[in-house]
């Protein structure tokens, strides 16, 4: 074992870093959009809420569905069947036109999902003009979704993220153009950053045919060698495998969604030192995402390289490094919640609520690394059907029904350290422990029926 770690880790390292930087680089959009929205008015702050949730779970659910292309191309470059990715590429930019459309419906119809908020008409207002300004991006941001999972397949995940930095960058000015006013155009507030998050979203696709377009490196892959009609095979295929995908990342959205829409009526500190706490796990929650996409593509490459044995390695090696990191994190997490907490600046009586909270976040870090690193080891070899039931089973029904129990004291019999906000982060970690046992072991019973019905090519 100690042998494979060595020998895998840097691998991991090497693809992981860079994917790390891209996810804070986009989790920091959401940061400005929010800081610079705020200095404008409380009813742009709560239309930028209420409209990036509706967006988010969106956009999450259709980017799963596309992100299928990178253990497929993944299998494809393992076995150096490199013409062929070019043609996935093209077919996942079809099935990304589709995705776009579907989604651009509902952004532009919006009432269903806004009645339930029950905001005001102002509220509603720029919420509205929000998610329909931010549906002209949606195409230019699937089709991005296309290139980076295919630059994930190649393990080259790095010229991504230097996009990603620069249109960082980008972010503020437009921000403040479009926000505030400027050089003539007129204040738009919080759906200003719905414009600047559109331009970006297309100068960033361009920027990457360019580059596709252009390097040298990308010539085996043959992506612009010819125009392909949608071809209905390969189309679903890609469907096959990334519907369950995509309903996999809106669970684990939703589950976080509705658990701070019950834990609200808890009242309003309850509330806010449950986001404090919930922002500070998405941050953390980047690490182990970041190590588990590059695990699935050196899955998926040994897999494709007719290395079976390779890849259950691998899929172990990562288990182990990304929880026992994951672990050092969550020690440190509870060591320094104080100044943690304090970067927040949040009131006291909302600190005190907080503290609590911070136990289960420091916690649930072994279970969060396991699951997710498995469930990005299983798509590594194309399995997400039953990691998605999985999902559904623990997330929504331990984690959220669990909570709800909990949480409101249902049964009259819960104790008090277990109620509130307590008992939904504690019934979550627990959902966690469910989803990692039981996608480890889907794991283990996949590697082992794989080694039996592909055996290496004996050369």
């Amino acid at each position: 074992m100690l042998s494979n770690l060595k020998r895998d880790i840097p691998r991991l390292l090497t693809l992981a870093g860079p994917l790390l930087v891209g996810q804070l680089a986009v989790i920091a959009f959401g940061v400005m959009d929010t800081a610079m929205v705020a200095r404008v008015s409380t009813d742009d702050l709560a239309a930028l809420a209420m409209a990036g949730s509706i967006f988010i779970s969106i956009y999450v659910g259709l980017t799963g569905v596309v992100s299928a292309l990178a253990p497929i191309a993944g299998q494809l470059f393992g076995a150096q069947r490199f013409s062929e990715i070019g043609e996935e590429v093209r077919q996942g930019w079809w099935l990304s036109l589709g995705l776009s459309i579907f989604g651009m419906v509902i952004l532009f119809n919006p009432g269903i999902f806004l009645a339930i908020a029950n905001a005001s008409p102002a509220v509603e207002e720029k919420a509205i003009l929000y998610l329909q300004i931010v549906a002209w991006g949606l195409p230019a941001s699937m089709a991005m979704r296309v290139l980076v999972a295919f630059h994930n397949a190649i393990s080259r995940p790095s010229v991504v993220t230097w996009i990603q930095i620069g249109g960082l960058f980008l972010k503020v000015p437009l921000n403040a153009l479009f926000i505030y006013g400027s050089f003539g155009i007129e204040p738009m507030g919080g759906p200003g950053c719905a414009l600047a998050t559109v331009i970006i979203n297309w100068l960033w696709l361009a920027i990457m045919l360019w580059i596709v377009y252009r390097g040298s490196f990308y010539k085996v892959f043959y992506v612009y060698e010819k125009f392909s009609r949608p071809d209905t095979h390969k189309i679903g295929v890609l469907l096959k495998l990334g519907l369950p995908i995509g309903l996999s990342y809106l669970i684990e959205v939703t589950s976080f969604a509705f658990m701070a829409l019950f834990i609200a009526k808890l009242g309003t500190v309850p509330l806010a030192g449950h986001q404090i706490v919930a922002n500070l796990g998405t941050v953390l929650y980047m690490l182990p995402l970041s190590l588990s996409i590059a695990t699935s593509t050196l899955v998926a490459q040994s897999i494709g390289a007719d290395q079976p044995k390779l890849a259950k390695e691998i899929g172990w090696s990562a288990l182990l490094f990304t929880t026992s990191l994951c672990v050092l994190v969550g020690l440190m997490v509870w060591i320094f919640k104080y100044p943690l907490l304090d970067l927040y600046a949040p009131p006291d009586e909302v600190k005190t609520m907080a503290i609590p909270l911070f136990l289960f976040i420091a916690f649930y870090q072994i279970f969060d690394a396991l699951q997710v690193t498995s469930a990005f080891i299983l798509r590594g070899y194309r399995v997400a059907f039953w990691p998605m039931w999985i999902y559904a089973i623990s997330l929504w029904g331990v984690g959220l029904g669990g909570g709800y129990v909990l949480g409101f004291n249902l049964t009259g019999t819960i104790p008090e350290t277990l109620q509130g906000a307590q008992g939904f982060w504690f019934a979550n970690s627990a959902s966690l422990a469910i989803a990692a046992a039981l996608l480890i072991s889907l794991f283990k019973r996949t590697a082992q029926r794989f080694e039996k019905e592909h055996p290496p090519i004996e050369i």
